[in-house]
């Protein structure tokens, strides 16, 4: 699947544990995921500097990753991405939204709360880090309603 090709690409760019190709077919193939890529305009998916997977199950929506190239960051294309997850998820029936976050990566924090999500609880030493202390997943709410 070229699409979860891109996406493992754009994770791996921006994570320090990279999902294979093999976990977005796996993730991609099942009814219940969704997402989108972010390509510039008139390229080819393949250029996408962007994507967002999300599930949508019993009324309610979780992201499962949001990834945006580093060259890319602070463009807007995580607010479009998060938009256009939204807005499918409310048309799948969602009537709420889940997603965790690393306590330290505050710019997607402060992208959350500007899209209304509120923090719901933390997963203390949720996010392992080689040669550095673990970090805490904040997990966070939004209703779709």
């Amino acid at each position: 699947m070229k699409d979860a090709r891109t996406a493992s690409r754009i994770h791996g760019e921006a994570f320090s544990r990279a999902w294979g190709d093999g976990e977005f077919e796996s993730l991609i193939s099942q009814q219940s995921v969704f997402g989108f890529l972010a390509c510039p305009e008139g390229r080819s998916r393949d250029a996408a500097a962007g994507f967002v997977l999300c599930r949508e199950a019993a009324g309610e929506a979780e992201i499962l990753s949001i990834g945006i190239s580093p060259k890319q960051r602070r463009a807007g294309l995580g607010w479009r991405l998060m938009r256009s997850a939204m807005q499918e998820a409310r048309r799948r029936g969602a009537e709420e939204m889940f997603l965790e976050v690393d306590e330290t990566n505050l710019a997607a924090v402060q992208m959350y709360r500007r899209l209304d999500f509120v923090q719901v609880g933390e997963r203390r030493a949720y996010y392992a880090r080689e040669g550095a202390p673990s970090t805490t997943a904040l997990v966070m709410r939004r209703d779709l309603r």
